[in-house]
């Protein structure tokens, strides 16, 4: 069995994977993204995204941020190798809207942002509220988490190098 710190560090790499998979598959096929949340209007990728591109020893960190940045910088990156360490999200339903910062190494969220709840007017309100808050998060959380399986099945199969990855070079290059 492996150790967890090894293990760690020798699997890293896929939150990473997942994230630039992520961004292809955002800007690529939205249709896609719907039938994983039926609800779902869009996801796009917010105001910030950060990739590294680990060269020999030397680790070089590329952020991009700002509401109308320009994601050419990035494109620019994934060509020379990097991949995307972590990226804000805003995913959206009907009426409603999440934003999110999604972390690559850890899958860890930041500054998770959940659409508002119903005014508290009564003492009995509160309980229906913070069951309607925790709704909301479970539904970003649960979204990432489908995601990430489809990505997971995608990735251990020999579509992943035969069609995704051939795919997702073209898409770089463009």
């Amino acid at each position: 069995m492996l150790d967890v710190a090894i293990a760690y560090n020798r699997y890293k790499f896929i939150g990473n994977e997942f994230l630039t998979w992520l961004w292809f598959t955002i800007d690529t096929n939205q249709h896609f993204l719907k039938t994983v949340d039926e609800t779902l209007t869009s996801l796009y990728l917010g105001n910030r995204l950060v990739l590294e591109n680990s060269v020999n020893d030397a680790s070089e960190i590329i952020t991009i941020k700002g509401d109308d940045a320009g994601l050419e910088e990035g494109l620019l990156s994934l060509r020379k190798g990097a991949v995307v360490i972590e990226m804000n999200l805003a995913y959206k339903t009907e009426n409603q809207e999440w934003k999110f910062t999604l972390k690559g190494e850890s899958l860890s969220f930041a500054g998770l942002k959940v659409p508002e709840t119903g005014p508290v007017e009564t003492q009995a309100d509160i309980e229906g509220m913070v069951l309607e808050k925790a709704y909301l998060y479970e539904k970003a959380i649960a979204m990432v988490d489908r995601l990430f399986n489809i990505f997971l099945q995608l990735r251990s199969s020999v579509e992943w190098s035969q069609k995704t990855v051939p795919n997702i070079k073209k898409w770089i290059q463009v």
